[in-house]
């Protein structure tokens, strides 16, 4: 599982300075409902018997994913009680799966029809469910233990669903602009995922976290304040169930520059800029992408938000906002190099770099 606070947008109004949780081994220390479907065992933990994240989805990233109904039903209704309501029962008699799914959203989300419609269509065009992440008890590292809640996406909570939605429009968009320029498939799954919505407690972190081909939302997280930075909390989120897809991609193909790097420059600032694939920093500390506690999976998540962003940009005809990242250190390139040929088809629309 990886439970992160990634970049704040740029342009979205979100401060680069966060107090992100860290992602090192979040772990679930109580549940407080025990019938819950989801594994929510630390799946990198070594013995554990929780499956991966592919064998847990029933795909991998190069199939045609889906979610069905059974699994639809088990992330929105978590109690025997609701199980077994007669609205619930009646779905099940819909067929196929996608009518069923469709109507467990629609009673899922009840107390609010505009939510409940954008439920139903964001499941249409993207084949996200929208389900609630089990209550339970988080160890947060540094930031301590964590009360998690079962939040629906309702009324003053509905623009989390819709700033979802719109980010999923994006990602459609810019998966099919980059697959135009490929030669060979994108693998990179961004369709068919669970979205567990969920309120911290008393606090604002984790804003999200992922396992499973599951995204859980935090309505109340504190990177959560605009559709930009949603779009992009989203993205990593979404990398980091590819890279666990992907047997742990950055943690073999990418550890050695991120040791390097963190072995020359330790936790300090001016060493660590040129290397930093995001302007994200923890608090009185170093950047989010190098702090000892997160290790090369967030390193490797902000490289792929940053090739996101620079992609998206040069798609939509608009300059970036910062110097290619691959045109800094050499360490910079040869991770630029090893992301996008294993998730993104060897594309590149930006420009080589002058001195290259």
């Amino acid at each position: 599982m990886s439970a992160c606070s990634p970049a704040g947008a740029q342009g979205s109004g979100v401060p680069s300075t966060t107090e992100p949780v860290p992602t090192a081994a979040p772990r679930i220390t109580a549940s407080v409902q025990s019938t819950s479907p989801v594994i929510l065992s630390e799946a990198a933990d070594a013995g554990s018997d929780a499956p991966s994240d592919t064998a847990a989805a029933g795909t991998t990233p190069d199939a045609a994913p889906v979610i069905n109904a059974d699994q639809a039903e088990a992330a929105q209704f978590l109690t025997n009680e609701s199980r077994s309501a007669p609205e619930v029962v009646a779905c099940r008699a819909q067929t196929p799966d996608d009518e069923r799914i469709r109507c467990s959203l629609s009673v899922l989300l009840k107390a609010d029809v505009l939510a409940a419609k954008e439920a139903v269509n964001l499941y249409t065009k993207s084949g996200h469910v929208v389900g609630v992440e089990v209550e339970h008890w988080m160890d947060g590292g540094y930031r301590g233990k964590l009360h998690l809640v079962p939040e629906l996406p309702i009324h003053a909570h509905r623009k989390h669903l819709e700033w979802v939605s719109q980010a999923s429009a994006d990602f459609e968009v810019f998966f099919e602009g980059l697959s135009a320029s490929s030669a060979r498939p994108l693998r990179f799954r961004h369709r068919a995922l669970l979205l567990r919505y969920f309120r911290s407690v008393g606090a604002r972190t984790p804003s999200a976290f992922a396992y499973d081909w599951t995204v859980s939302y935090n309505v109340s997280g504190s990177l959560h304040r605009t559709a930009d930075a949603v779009r992009e909390t989203m993205f990593h989120e979404i990398f980091h169930l590819n890279d666990r897809a992907h047997g742990g991609f950055s943690e073999t193909a990418l550890a050695s520059i991120y040791a390097g790097i963190a072995s020359r420059c330790g936790m300090q600032i001016s060493c660590l800029a040129p290397y930093a694939p995001s302007e994200t920093t923890i608090r009185g500390g170093t950047y989010y992408a190098f702090h000892p506690q997160n290790g090369v999976i967030e390193y490797a998540a902000e490289l792929a938000l940053r090739y996101y962003r620079e992609q998206r940009a040069i798609l939509l005809e608009r300059p970036l906002a910062k110097a290619p990242f691959k045109c800094g250190p050499p360490e910079n390139a040869k991770a630029w190099d090893l992301l996008k040929d294993e998730f993104f088809g060897g594309v590149d629309l930006v420009p080589p770099c002058r001195s290259r």
